[in-house]
Parts: C-alpha cells; structure tokens; sequence
C-alpha cells in the first residue's frame, strides 16, 4: 500500500486476503497490468462510503479514470454480485450454516405498497393533480 494516508474505507490486510482470489486476473495480450488491485478496490470502496464523485477521488488513490474503469467492468461481468455471494457463504460457513439462506423475509412496506396499487397507483394520482392544475 505505500505511504498513502489511510482510509476508514480501506481493506484490511484480512479482508485483502480474502478478496484477492475473487479478482479476476490481468487479461493476456495488451498491455500489462501495473496498478495495484488493492487500490483499485480502496478508492471504489471510499468513493461509495464518502459519496464523492469521480473526479473528487484524492490522488494518493489510482486515477479516477482507472478506478471507475474497474468499478464498471466488474459491474458490467457481475463480479461484485459474485463476490457478494462468494463472502457471504463464507460468512455463513464460518457461522456452521447452510452456505445459501433457506428462508426470505418480505417487508411489510413493500406489502403495503403493493395493497394500494404500487406505482399504477401513484402514477394516476400525480396525473389528477396535473390535469387540475395542483
């Protein structure tokens, strides 16, 4: 990691190493990969938890450019939901449970939305208050 200020947001060398194998290697061909993964991980980690945007990422972390890069490309791949997945059985397995969840639990707020109409429901109403000039 460097010299770099630490960050609230940043990976501990525990969580490092359990995040590590998750990470999909460099691609062949092209041009090698030199920025450091952890850091990647780090700068999207602080953008998420400060609620920065981009370009207000400090520079002690990769540029932004190359951390939003990375953010995407495992958004667009599904990774951070197999990563999810991935830490949560180990979390349950370390617990002695079953690795996947065998129950749901529905919120009685999504049921009330749902007994009023939900969204066709709210839609009207804003178009009544519209059309008389609300």
């Amino acid at each position: 990691m460097g010299t770099r200020k630490k960050y609230p947001s940043d990976l501990t060398d525990r969580q490092w190493e359990k995040m590590k194998p998750l990470i999909p290697p460099p691609k062949s061909g092209g041009r090698p990969r030199i920025v450091q993964m952890r850091e990647v991980l780090n700068g999207i980690f602080y953008l998420v938890r400060s609620g920065c945007s981009w370009r207000m990422l400090p520079n002690d972390f990769p540029p932004w450019g190359t951390v939003h890069y990375y953010y995407w490309r495992f958004r667009r791949e599904g990774l951070w939901e197999r990563i999810n997945d991935t830490l949560r059985e180990m979390v349950r397995l370390q617990e002695k449970r079953k690795a996947t969840p065998s129950a749901a639990i529905i919120d009685s707020q999504s049921v009330k939305t749902t007994e009023k109409g939900g969204f066709e429901a709210m839609t009207r109403a804003r178009k009544s208050m519209v059309a008389s000039g609300i």
